[in-house]
């Protein structure tokens, strides 16, 4: 059976291509391959985007309140950072499989991310001044 299949691959006609030509079904079949590796990368990597924290009122909260926000908050962050963490490895993973992409795709895909990643420390700096904001009324009417 292998015999035959080599000798029919042999009957077909070849077409010469110089060193910088590929062949049109090369392009479609990594084009395949590269987004099914896309799609179960994204599937097998999922990053999580953390829940937001609840916010102590710090006008009426407790000492244990406001340290328990405070803890809540310091693991918002550690778990903000291992999802920027996540999303950095899921791009460059998904980079590598696409293999070339011409310069347009590349830039799209830089822009597309950046946005994604600066959302998330921006969404860190507002829950860190959101905090900070609460500490303050604390302290105000503990005085």
């Amino acid at each position: 059976m292998l015999k035959l299949a080599a000798q029919n691959q042999n009957a077909l006609p070849q077409q010469s291509q110089g060193p910088d030509k590929v062949d049109p079904m090369t392009k479609i079949m990594k084009s395949a391959v590269s987004v099914a590796i896309l799609f179960m990368a994204q599937g097998a990597l999922a990053c999580d985007y953390p829940a937001r924290v609840d916010m102590p009122d710090g006008a009426t909260a407790s000492k244990e309140a406001m340290i328990a926000g405070q803890k809540a908050v310091k693991s918002y962050m550690t778990e903000m950072e291992e999802y920027l963490a996540c999303i950095e490895s899921e791009e460059a993973a998904a980079v590598l499989s696409l293999g070339e992409i011409d310069e347009d795709t590349e830039r799209q895909r830089e822009e597309m991310f950046n946005k994604k990643y600066n959302a998330a420390v921006e969404q860190m700096n507002l829950i860190a001044e959101e905090f900070n904001v609460e500490v303050r009324a604390y302290k105000d009417v503990n005085r």
